[in-house]
């Protein structure tokens, strides 16, 4: 696996040492440790492809000016055999080097070496992450946050594999506590609205169920024939699924207690809403290694596991009734519950549980969590609590994700979540391509606020960002086919070194850098970078293809060592395609 950015950064490191190591040993240099200095890619690549401030921060030790002590260092750094073919000094001291034509040339080979794996590192050496994501309360349908979250943590679970990193992929399925309690609510109401006189009315004039659901659901979920309380889920797709039950086994429910209605309604529903999530983030090119049920925490006592683990270490205290945990030793502002006096857990107390499993129990390296940004307040709060349990709390990080605006026309898409109205994965994935979803998703860092354009999203030219990629796999595509039917064939090696246009050097330069902007996203846990990456290799693939003819290059040479470049810059993007779970098609 080639990173060859890094390896001229590490080699030009040595070199610099090398050179300082001279000039010590001449008495120039003072024989002590200096101090540590940064080599840079420079913004402005007339600066050189590296900088080095080796000078400036050698001052004080060196006693000289910074701009005399580079002078020195170039007189006796030797850059014979190296991947630099000069260096020069600018401003008061800075060491800029470029590199050699070779360095280029061997960028080229290595991508068409590499092929599908160009890009790989081994930075995570192996290590085992658990990301989780989505998560999406099963009690109904995904919404647009999650269909971000989604596509975030389905490309950063992508971005740590390539980056040598283990990943797993981790669905939380919240099957216990409230949530749960306001379903079987919520289900048994709607139930219970179908066996009555007003409901059976509705059953003998609708259609199907769609218009049941249509008819009971009224104007914003509630009405004068079928009342909903405040506390209860507003969504057709209580009224669906209470409509199915009742169609498969009539008003059998209608005279028991509400606690054993309530059951079989839940246990009805709830399967068949999980396998709806799993269905719909197939759908989205979403596989998870593992669906984790909170009920699963609860069967093995795993939260009372938790809660008398920080008792007995004397992190927890009772106090009226109720334990809590003692917050306020970890930088919090006040204790909070974990068991109330009423000896049932705060929500708080399974997601302590299922961290411990995930961190302890099954003990991966690290836990990454994709949540909404509602979610701040929370996280010290978990935390604390790891931390209280003996788990090192920097093995748990969490990606705060904004959400997003939907625009139409210019106009913002209203969003109604209480009356059931939200646009949900599911019709947005029915509007626009499921490519556009997932690049337009991973556009911005999670943490900003984005506006998703779906008119832009559907629209077939270079103003899509997603379109303006794929048109470049597909251009490189196109042309290599033309070049076949006049006769031209892609040869097996050519001169890279011939590459010597402005626009060929930097446009290798970009493809050098994918390895570092992949080890880039996997430390920042932003997939956006690779996004970006692709549309600027669009762009200058673009600028290349425009301005330096392939067929009519000059020479059969210069033409054989551009073909190959094009099909370089095919596999480049055709890699971070993969990683973005992106198709690239060949004719557009």
């Amino acid at each position: 696996m080639s990173d060859l950015i890094k390896s001229a950064s590490l080699e030009l490191r040595k070199l610099i040492n090398d050179a300082l190591g001279v000039l010590v040993a001449e008495g120039t240099a003072p024989a002590e440790p200096l101090p540590s200095f940064v080599i840079e890619i420079p913004a402005d690549k007339s600066h050189g492809d590296f900088a080095a401030n080796t000078a400036m921060v050698c001052a004080k030790a060196f006693k000289l000016p910074p701009r005399k002590i580079a002078e020195l260092i170039l007189e006796k750094i030797d850059l014979g055999g190296s991947v630099f073919e000069r260096a020069e000094i600018a401003g008061p001291g800075f060491m800029n080097f470029f590199l050699s034509r070779k360095w280029f040339a061997d960028t080229v080979s290595a991508v068409l070496s590499e092929k599908d794996s160009y890009g790989r590192t081994d930075y995570g050496c192996g290590k085992r992450v658990l990301v989780e994501f989505v998560s999406a309360n099963p009690t109904g349908p995904m919404h647009i946050g999650n269909a971000r979250g989604g596509a975030i943590g389905d490309c950063l679970a992508s971005v740590l594999d390539w980056a040598g990193f283990h990943a797993e992929r981790e669905f939380y399925v919240n099957d216990a506590g409230n949530q749960i309690e306001k379903f079987g609510k919520s289900l048994s109401l709607r139930y219970m609205h179908i066996c009555s006189e007003k409901g059976q009315e509705v059953l003998a004039k609708a259609a199907d169920t769609e218009e049941v659901c249509r008819l009971i659901y009224g104007e914003e979920g509630s009405s004068e024939d079928f009342p909903m309380p405040e506390d209860v889920y507003l969504g057709q797709d209580i009224i669906e699924h209470a409509k199915n039950y009742y169609d498969l086994h009539g008003d059998s429910l209608a005279g028991v207690s509400e606690e054993e209605r309530r059951k079989a309604l839940v246990d009805y529903a709830l399967p068949i809403n999980i396998a709806g999530l799993e269905r719909d983030l197939k759908k989205y090119r979403i596989v998870y290694d593992n669906w984790f049920r909170e009920s699963t925490v609860h069967a093995k006592n795993e939260t009372k596991l938790v809660v008398d683990k920080l008792m007995e270490a004397g992190k927890a205290y009772e106090q009226d009734g109720a334990i809590w945990f003692r917050a306020t030793d970890y930088g919090m502002d006040k204790d909070f519950v974990l068991k109330r006096s009423n000896g049932l857990y705060t929500y708080i107390v399974p997601d302590i549980a299922y961290h411990y499993d995930k961190l302890v129990t099954r003990n991966f390296d690290k836990a990454i969590n994709v949540l909404g940004a509602d979610h701040h307040g929370y996280v010290p709060r978990l935390k604390a609590a790891l931390n209280a349990l003996g788990v090192d709390e920097n093995k748990l990080d969490v990606v705060l994700m904004q959400m997003v605006r939907l625009v139409r026309n210019g106009e913002t898409v209203k969003l109604s979540k209480r009356s059931g109205k939200a646009i949900t994965l599911v019709t947005l994935l029915d509007e626009i391509p499921i490519d556009a979803a997932r690049f337009y998703f991973n556009l911005r860092e999670a943490n900003s606020q984005f506006e998703f354009d779906l008119d832009l999203a559907v629209e077939k030219s270079s103003q899509n960002p997603v379109f303006y990629v794929q048109y470049a796999h597909a251009r490189i595509c196109s042309m290599l086919r033309n070049l076949e039917a006049e006769g031209i064939t892609v040869p097996e090696s050519a001169d890279f070194t011939l590459l010597s246009d402005p626009r060929e050097i930097e446009l290798i330069r970009h493809i050098a850098s994918l390895p570092h902007e992949i080890e880039l996203a996997a430390k920042t846990y932003d997939p956006a970078k690779l996004t970006k990456y692709a549309i600027d290799l669009a762009t200058l693939f673009h600028r290349f293809y425009d301005a330096c003819s392939v067929k009519n290059a000059g020479s059969d040479e210069l033409m054989n060592a551009r073909i190959l470049l094009s099909i370089a810059v095919r596999q480049t993007l055709r890699n971070v395609l993969t990683i973005l779970k992106i198709e690239q098609p060949e004719k557009m």
